[in-house]
């Protein structure tokens, strides 16, 4: 293993194995990459590897082209998507994707999940979308690269900004959330995840309550974003 890419592989090794910390991952479901958009590489979690043994040498790295550039195991199945976002979403410098129950029922809801109140609008400028339903041509091909294209087709179909909306619920499947380093990536798909489960426990209580008001979404999303934030330290 060479120094070259260790940074990234460090970094993706902690997020990875601190995502079965939240909750947020079952049996090997999940997964979570870390990019280096200077040198166009980013490194992500073998396939199927249990989250108990993974190691610094398991962690796969890949440049923007898709080619293996250091590890010797297979990287995630969902490597293509993440892939795509990196090409997409320049900034993103790493993505988070899980099967958290709570967000995978408005995926499979085929439901945006609306922003109902203030813990949302801290992480989340608005309503996280779902996107369409994938087609048989699509599954049958490229699936995971044809994931990628579905996500940014939403984002730009409704001009949402990745910035301000930092994730997204692929219809039937579930969510994909990314930021601006590994942990700040998990740390949002744990927010998603809480916030999903907020709104399924308020949705049964009033299925017509309204989303948040633009003016306290604005204000809560800015005390935390942006060249006005003002919450936590220094």
């Amino acid at each position: 293993m060479s120094n070259t890419y260790r940074a990234i592989q460090e970094e993706c090794l902690f997020a990875n194995l601190s995502l079965p910390k939240t909750g947020l991952v079952d049996l090997t479901f999940g997964n979570v990459s870390v990019a280096d958009p200077l040198n166009r590489v980013f490194a992500i979690k073998p396939s199927g590897v249990d989250y108990s043994r993974l190691v610094l040498q398991d962690i796969v790295v890949l440049d923007f082209e898709g080619k293996v550039v250091e590890g010797k195991l297979r990287p995630s199945s969902d490597t293509p998507t993440h892939r795509y976002l990196y090409l997409h979403f320049p900034g993103v410098r790493s993505v988070v994707h899980t099967h958290s129950r709570s967000a995978v029922a408005f995926a499979q809801a085929g439901r945006d999940l609306p922003c109902l109140g203030t813990t949302h609008c801290d992480y989340f400028h608005g309503a996280v979308p779902v996107t369409r339903e994938m087609t048989a041509a699509e599954v049958g091909g490229a699936y995971e690269w044809e994931t990628g294209k579905v996500i940014v087709e939403r984002f730009q179909r409704d001009n949402i900004n990745p910035f301000k909306v930092s994730a997204v619920l692929v219809r039937n499947h579930g969510p994909f959330v990314w930021g601006e380093f590994g942990g700040a990536a998990v740390e949002r798909a744990l927010a998603l995840e809480i916030v999903a489960d907020m709104a399924l426990r308020t949705l049964s209580l009033n299925p017509d309550a309204p989303p948040v008001p633009a003016h306290l979404l604005d204000k809560h999303f800015s005390r935390k974003h942006g060249a006005n934030a003002y919450y936590g330290q220094r």
